[in-house]
């Protein structure tokens, strides 16, 4: 939806046309060091993706990680990518303090399903074994059931969070599919390219947990659905979160030890 808010397709142009802040970590500082500044977790991953592949050459995310260490700042990261695990230095040193936790999603243990459904993405078994990096780090993580999707991947839902317990997940997530804007058609038209036979089934059940529409924003459904089908997901959740040991919650983060940050403000010093 972002891309398309700038004017771009949310289908192949997001993936293609890469908006990069080159100067997020210079203006993350000035945003710390204002004295009007309160400390918050900063939650990384809720639009995009902080460990998408153009991470690997700007290294913003490992930027900004550094100045949280630097200034014992809280900050949780959400992803698809085990490209995280590079950050292990940072990401342990923070969870020592107590200022972090991350969450991987997995969508499907199936690799043939996977890579239809996110083919540039680290595959599930690269996911899992960045979960168990994590766990033995001591970094607190999740695994996320995301996005659970009516009759394609929905069965796999206590398989997703029995394997990511088996790895040293500590607590799941669960996202039901949500298709705003120009996403519901880019959906349609991957139903149509790999499952045409179950699009009508498939829509049926997505309109099912959104009040008869294909999507609904409302704060505190959007991400849970409603309806029948929505209530026997969550009861599935916690029932596999339970039986898995998954239904732990995660301490709340520190923001009592925040530093201020280092700015370079081109002032020469007097000596």
């Amino acid at each position: 939806p972002t891309h398309s808010y700038i004017g771009h397709s949310a289908g192949i142009e997001f993936e293609r046309d890469i908006y990069v802040k080159v100067n997020a970590v210079e203006q993350l500082r000035v945003e710390l060091a204002n004295p009007r500044y309160r400390v918050r977790p900063i939650a990384m991953g809720t639009n995009t993706d902080p460990y998408q592949p153009a991470e690997r050459t700007h290294k913003l995310t490992r930027g900004i990680l550094e100045v949280m260490l630097e200034t014992r700042h809280p900050v949780t990261i959400t992803t698809k990518s085990a490209l995280v695990v590079r950050d292990l230095d940072i990401l342990s040193e923070l969870a020592k303090l107590g200022l972090t936790h991350v969450a991987l999603s997995v969508t499907s243990m199936d690799h043939i399903l996977s890579r239809k459904m996110e083919p540039r993405a680290s595959t599930p078994a690269k996911r899992l074994e960045a979960i168990r990096l994590l766990a033995a780090a001591g970094v607190p993580t999740a695994i996320m059931a995301a996005p659970m999707i009516p009759a394609i991947n929905d069965m796999e839902l206590e398989r997703i969070l029995d394997a990511g317990a088996a790895q040293g997940a500590q607590s799941a997530g669960l996202v039901l599919l949500r298709l705003p804007g120009e996403v519901r058609e880019i959906f349609r038209e991957w139903l149509l390219r790999y499952y045409p036979d179950r699009v009508r089934h498939v829509m049926s059940l997505v309109r099912d947990t959104r009040g008869g529409k294909d999507y609904n924003s409302a704060w505190g459904e959007r991400m849970v659905g409603e309806g029948a089908y929505a209530t026997l997901m969550q009861q599935r959740f916690a029932k596999a979160k339970e039986r898995f040991g998954l239904d732990k919650k995660f301490p709340a983060l520190r923001t009592d030890l925040f530093t201020l940050p280092r700015v370079e403000d081109g002032q020469l010093s007097l000596f």
